[in-house]
């Protein structure tokens, strides 16, 4: 398995700096946020999207994914969740980026059927073009969708190559699942895998892996033993949490942390 880190842990950091950290502490790739505060969004210049995809490239650096914040399940109109995937999924290809997060966001003035059928609906409607760009669409297991299971409800019924889910760790968890019922329900969906630690489940301020409760070596164990080699992509929500601890000198020791679990789990 590969090993990268969210940008959402060091929130505005340059790029090259953030490919700095990146080499320096082993990993392979960066998942890039893409909102308005972070140096590449939607309304970076192709001018500047192709000086940053070169800028990881000659770092040897990969962009794994752009972590978009589309709600697909929340109530109302289609075009503007639509439009924005589609600039996403560009954002992505620009960078070279195989994969685009988007958040299922479901409210609570709708059943879960109909949050199911918006978030299909829409996720069917912007996946020919993320084909057409060789990007796929990851639905993060997150807030109203936040189980392996209510993910693929919607997932099974899109039935389109480029979409897929995003397995968060903390989420399904936190939803009531063990490690390997998340990964048999993901499996036939999964672009890549979020860790990251935590306190407990009142307190989900960021610690470094392993100095909190996820059950980290059983994510680990269970996709070695599937047989699972996509990346692991540590998102430490430092962004949210302003009094966490900052990421740059965790990562070292993070990357160390994963690869004794995968040596372990081997």
């Amino acid at each position: 398995m590969k090993l990268a880190f969210s940008t959402l842990g060091v929130p505005g950091m340059p790029v090259p700096e953030v490919v700095r950290l990146a080499a320096t502490h082993g990993y392979h790739g960066v998942e890039l946020r893409a909102h308005p505060e972070e140096p590449l969004n939607l309304t970076t210049t192709a001018a500047e999207r192709a000086a940053a995809r070169e800028a990881f490239a000659a770092g040897g650096i990969e962009v794994l994914g752009v972590a978009g914040y589309v709600k697909v399940a929340e109530p109302g109109e289609d075009e503007p969740h639509v439009t924005e995937m589609r600039a996403l999924v560009e954002l992505a290809h620009d960078l070279g980026a195989g994969f685009v997060r988007v958040f299922p966001g479901g409210g609570t003035e709708q059943s879960g059927a109909e949050a199911d059928a918006t978030a299909e609906r829409r996720l069917g409607l912007a996946a020919e073009h993320a084909a057409g760009l060789g990007v796929r669409i990851l639905l993060e297991t997150h807030d109203s969708h936040r189980t392996g299971a209510a993910a693929t409800r919607v997932l099974g019924t899109v039935g389109h190559k480029s979409t897929g889910a995003l397995w968060d760790t903390m989420h399904t968890w936190l939803g009531g699942e063990q490690p390997e019922e998340s990964y048999l329900a993901l499996a036939p969906y999964l672009g890549y895998v979020q860790v990251k630690d935590i306190a407990s489940r009142e307190d989900t301020t960021p610690l470094p892996l392993g100095a909190g409760v996820l059950p980290l070596g059983e994510v680990v164990e269970v996709l070695t033993r599937e047989g699972w080699d996509g990346w692991l992509c540590w998102e430490y929500e430092k962004r949210w949490y302003a009094d966490a601890a900052d990421l740059a000198p965790l990562l070292g020791p993070g990357a160390e942390y994963l690869r004794r679990l995968l040596n372990e789990a081997a």
